[in-house]
Protein backbone atom coordinates (compact mmCIF):
# COMPACT_ATOMS: atom_id res chain seq x y z
CA UNK A 1 0.00 0.00 0.00
CA UNK A 2 1.12 3.46 -0.68
CA UNK A 3 0.83 5.78 1.69
CA UNK A 4 -1.62 5.99 4.14
CA UNK A 5 -2.06 7.93 7.18
CA UNK A 6 -4.95 7.70 9.47
CA UNK A 7 -5.98 11.07 11.80
CA UNK A 8 -7.92 12.27 14.03
CA UNK A 9 -10.38 14.84 12.15
CA UNK A 10 -10.78 18.00 13.17
CA UNK A 11 -14.16 18.47 12.57
CA UNK A 12 -14.63 21.97 11.32
CA UNK A 13 -11.84 21.13 8.99
CA UNK A 14 -12.27 17.84 7.61
CA UNK A 15 -16.01 17.39 7.85
CA UNK A 16 -16.39 18.32 4.04
CA UNK A 17 -14.02 15.35 3.19
CA UNK A 18 -15.92 13.28 5.93
CA UNK A 19 -19.47 14.35 4.51
CA UNK A 20 -18.17 13.70 0.97
CA UNK A 21 -17.14 10.47 1.21
CA UNK A 22 -20.21 9.40 3.90
CA UNK A 23 -22.43 10.64 0.84
CA UNK A 24 -20.75 8.65 -1.84
CA UNK A 25 -21.13 4.69 0.34
CA UNK A 26 -24.26 5.45 2.41
CA UNK A 27 -26.36 7.72 -0.02
CA UNK A 28 -25.67 6.90 -3.56
CA UNK A 29 -23.70 3.60 -2.73
CA UNK A 30 -26.71 2.29 -0.34
CA UNK A 31 -29.42 4.31 -0.64
CA UNK A 32 -29.40 5.54 2.84
CA UNK A 33 -31.47 8.44 3.44
CA UNK A 34 -29.43 11.36 4.22
CA UNK A 35 -31.26 12.08 7.37
CA UNK A 36 -30.13 8.49 8.72
CA UNK A 37 -26.73 8.84 8.00
CA UNK A 38 -26.27 12.54 9.21
CA UNK A 39 -27.89 12.15 12.42
CA UNK A 40 -27.18 15.27 14.15
CA UNK A 41 -24.38 13.60 16.51
CA UNK A 42 -21.10 14.22 14.10
CA UNK A 43 -20.27 17.05 16.61
CA UNK A 44 -20.27 15.47 19.45
CA UNK A 45 -18.21 11.99 17.98
CA UNK A 46 -14.61 11.50 17.65
CA UNK A 47 -14.09 11.45 13.53
CA UNK A 48 -11.09 9.49 11.85
CA UNK A 49 -10.09 10.27 8.13
CA UNK A 50 -7.81 7.67 6.17
CA UNK A 51 -6.26 9.24 3.18
CA UNK A 52 -3.98 7.76 0.87
CA UNK A 53 -1.66 9.91 -0.98
CA UNK A 54 -2.96 12.47 0.31
CA UNK A 55 -6.40 11.80 -1.00
CA UNK A 56 -9.22 11.19 2.00
CA UNK A 57 -10.91 7.54 1.02
CA UNK A 58 -12.15 6.80 4.10
CA UNK A 59 -13.75 7.94 7.46
CA UNK A 60 -15.61 6.27 10.69
CA UNK A 61 -16.62 8.06 14.12
CA UNK A 62 -16.54 6.86 17.91
CA UNK A 63 -19.37 7.93 19.80
CA UNK A 64 -18.81 8.03 23.38
CA UNK A 65 -22.62 6.41 25.08
CA UNK A 66 -20.92 6.94 28.70
CA UNK A 67 -17.97 6.67 30.65
CA UNK A 68 -16.59 3.64 30.04
CA UNK A 69 -18.50 2.21 26.75
CA UNK A 70 -18.35 3.71 22.52
CA UNK A 71 -19.90 2.83 19.48
CA UNK A 72 -17.66 2.97 16.85
CA UNK A 73 -20.23 3.72 13.59
CA UNK A 74 -20.37 5.03 9.69
CA UNK A 75 -17.13 3.05 8.99
CA UNK A 76 -17.06 3.70 5.15
CA UNK A 77 -14.29 3.55 2.16
CA UNK A 78 -14.54 4.87 -0.90
CA UNK A 79 -14.86 1.77 -3.81
CA UNK A 80 -11.81 2.85 -5.47
CA UNK A 81 -9.65 2.25 -2.19
CA UNK A 82 -11.34 -0.92 -1.60
CA UNK A 83 -9.78 -4.29 -0.79
CA UNK A 84 -6.27 -2.92 0.82
CA UNK A 85 -7.12 -3.33 4.21
CA UNK A 86 -8.18 0.18 4.82
CA UNK A 87 -11.31 -0.11 6.93
CA UNK A 88 -9.72 -2.78 8.79
CA UNK A 89 -6.96 -0.23 10.49
CA UNK A 90 -9.41 2.46 10.16
CA UNK A 91 -11.31 -0.01 13.09
CA UNK A 92 -7.96 -0.75 14.27
CA UNK A 93 -7.24 3.21 15.22
CA UNK A 94 -11.02 3.87 16.08
CA UNK A 95 -9.87 0.93 18.52
CA UNK A 96 -6.55 2.50 20.30
CA UNK A 97 -8.09 5.74 20.44
CA UNK A 98 -11.21 4.16 22.36
CA UNK A 99 -8.55 2.22 25.01
CA UNK A 100 -6.84 5.62 25.47
CA UNK A 101 -9.99 6.90 26.77
CA UNK A 102 -10.36 3.77 29.03
CA UNK A 103 -13.36 2.63 27.45
CA UNK A 104 -14.33 -1.14 28.74
CA UNK A 105 -16.72 -1.68 25.58
CA UNK A 106 -17.35 -0.67 22.25
CA UNK A 107 -20.60 -1.72 20.18
CA UNK A 108 -21.01 -1.66 16.43
CA UNK A 109 -23.87 -2.20 14.11
CA UNK A 110 -22.48 -4.23 11.60
CA UNK A 111 -23.62 -4.46 8.55
CA UNK A 112 -24.27 -8.44 8.08
CA UNK A 113 -21.98 -8.70 4.57
CA UNK A 114 -18.71 -7.48 6.65
CA UNK A 115 -19.63 -9.24 9.99
CA UNK A 116 -16.10 -11.21 9.36
CA UNK A 117 -13.94 -7.80 9.18
CA UNK A 118 -15.10 -7.49 13.21
CA UNK A 119 -14.71 -10.95 14.02
CA UNK A 120 -11.06 -10.61 13.33
CA UNK A 121 -10.62 -7.89 15.38
CA UNK A 122 -11.61 -9.40 18.21
CA UNK A 123 -15.83 -8.44 18.40
CA UNK A 124 -18.14 -11.01 18.79
CA UNK A 125 -22.20 -11.03 17.63
CA UNK A 126 -24.39 -10.09 20.54
CA UNK A 127 -28.06 -10.47 19.09
CA UNK A 128 -29.94 -11.41 16.00
CA UNK A 129 -29.59 -9.98 12.64
CA UNK A 130 -31.75 -6.63 12.37
CA UNK A 131 -32.86 -4.20 9.81
CA UNK A 132 -31.15 -0.55 9.90
CA UNK A 133 -31.63 1.83 7.12
CA UNK A 134 -32.96 -0.98 4.96
CA UNK A 135 -29.70 -3.03 5.17
CA UNK A 136 -29.02 -6.08 7.55
CA UNK A 137 -26.83 -5.60 10.23
CA UNK A 138 -25.46 -7.35 13.37
CA UNK A 139 -24.36 -6.34 17.18
CA UNK A 140 -21.26 -6.55 17.83
CA UNK A 141 -19.35 -6.03 21.20
CA UNK A 142 -15.62 -6.26 22.06
CA UNK A 143 -14.43 -5.80 25.75
CA UNK A 144 -11.47 -3.77 25.64
CA UNK A 145 -10.55 -4.77 29.25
Amino acid sequence: MSNLIIEVADIERDFSVISAIRKTVFQQEQQVEPELDFDGKDEICLQLVAYLDGEAIGTTRVRYLGRKTAKIERLAVLPNARGQGIAKKLMTKALEVTAEQNINAVIIHAQEYIKSLYEQLGFEQDGEVFLEAGIHHVKMRKSLV
